[in-house]
């Protein structure tokens, strides 16, 4: 693996801080859902709230517009980050992608394995099988980065890469298998204003705003066409021009809309996802919230399918020769990170909402991503803290 770009790094940092804010929402929710303040909290993302005029009118609950809305430019801005990957990161070429595309599709399969022999006999669980397949970008890289000079800057790239990975796993995953009713006449115009954007792209259209007028458009007929809204962020991303031989004096439409977007993204929008979804009530938890099939399942893949199915595929990869291990990484460095990337959060969070929208469900998908995530985070530091030394200490050859 080559040497990571700043910008690359620079990224890592920025999901640090990041994380600070979406675990201090979380606590936030946590604390407030378990309050006197409780039934205020559930009024509040229960409350409707209307954008446009009739027949054009939306109506939605303050918490589905965040999921909604909200989280459609969350998956603009991975959409954005995925595409710099792949075209000029460390998904560029096959070499570089080879070992953390296997560890990806490892920590995809495994935790999704795990939580479907858990759930076998709970028919009203299975659905929810891709919860704990998913990686928090900024929670897992942020953890990471906590650890300082004791981890190589290869490992970080590396989990950066699998972690994005990951996202666009999740993102065929939501478009595969939660979708709604499709209305063919909205997907129908969906497509059209897909085709207008991949237009815009080959005119080298150059101007931000079209692109994103176009894919506001995409964002409302698909949320009227059952397949989740947030995806047309995605395809939206992908439609934005993105310059292979860019600088940082002349950086593309993406490359700037990312740097525009980053901050708002890191520091409003997925700490309010975390605040509007991680609220959960202990006190009124049943032990099927806390030891059910549902919430176990998702906190075992968490904890256990995720480090298991990152370091088994990572070493066919290499044991096959597709993939090398970078250089300063060792196996104990990927156990690791696939550790760290048994932390869910946001995307398992998003996709338990997904999965059992009937809200039947929430506690226990809440208490078994929170629960899993925080103890694959906890065993992830501990077991990287206690085999790895700070640079300046570390031996030659080590």
């Amino acid at each position: 693996m080559t040497k990571p770009s700043s910008r690359a790094l620079d990224f890592i940092h920025s999901e640090a801080a990041g994380g600070v804010f979406l675990l201090l929402a979380a606590i936030l929710a946590l604390l407030i859902a378990n309050s006197s303040l409780a039934s205020l909290y559930t009024t509040v993302l229960d409350a409707k709230l209307g954008l446009g005029i009739s027949p054009l009118r939306l109506e939605k609950t303050v918490l589905h517009w965040i999921n909604d809305g909200l989280m459609a430019i969350f998956f603009l801005l991975v959409g954005l980050e995925i595409k710099r990957e792949l075209l000029q990161g460390e998904l560029s070429s096959v070499r570089k992608a080879s070992l953390p595309v296997a560890a990806a599709i490892g920590g995809m399969a495994v935790p999704a394995l795990i939580y479907l022999v858990i759930n076998r006999d709970n028919p009203s669980g299975i659905g929810g099988w891709a919860i704990p397949s998913a990686t928090d970008i900024a929670f897992a890289v942020g953890m990471l980065a906590l650890l300082g000079s004791r981890i190589p800057p290869a490992l970080k790239i590396f989990l950066l890469a699998l972690a994005i990975i990951d996202d666009l796993g999740a993102i065929i995953v939501i478009a595969l298998f939660y979708t709604a009713d499709l209305s063919v006449v909205s997907l129908a115009l969906a497509a059209v204003g897909l085709a207008i954007l991949a237009v815009m792209n080959s005119r080298g259209v150059d101007r931000l705003w079209p692109y994103l007028l176009v894919g506001a458009f995409v964002w409302l007929c698909v949320l009227k066409s059952g397949v989740h809204a947030t995806l047309a962020g995605v395809a939206t991303a992908f439609a934005i021009p993105l310059a292979a031989g860019e600088t940082d004096d002349t950086p593309s439409l993406a490359s700037s809309l990312m740097h525009q977007l980053h901050p708002w993204v890191a520091f409003l929008i997925v700490p309010l996802f975390a605040f509007a979804n991680a609220g959960v009530s202990l006190t009124d938890a049943t032990a099927d919230d806390v030891w059910g099939p549902v919430p176990l399942g998702i906190a075992l893949g968490l904890l256990i399918g995720k480090p298991l199915g990152v370091v088994l595929f990572s070493w066919l990869a290499t044991a096959s020769g597709a993939a090398a291990l970078p250089d300063g990484v060792r196996w104990s460095h990927i156990l690791g990170a696939g550790l760290f990337a048994g932390i869910g959060f946001t995307m398992s969070l998003f996709i338990g909402s997904l999965a059992f929208p009937d809200l039947t469900s929430a506690a226990a998908v809440r208490i078994g991503v929170l629960g899993g995530s925080l103890l694959s985070a906890t065993i992830g530091f501990i077991f990287l803290l206690s085999t790895t030394r700070p640079a300046s200490t570390q031996q030659p050859g080590r």
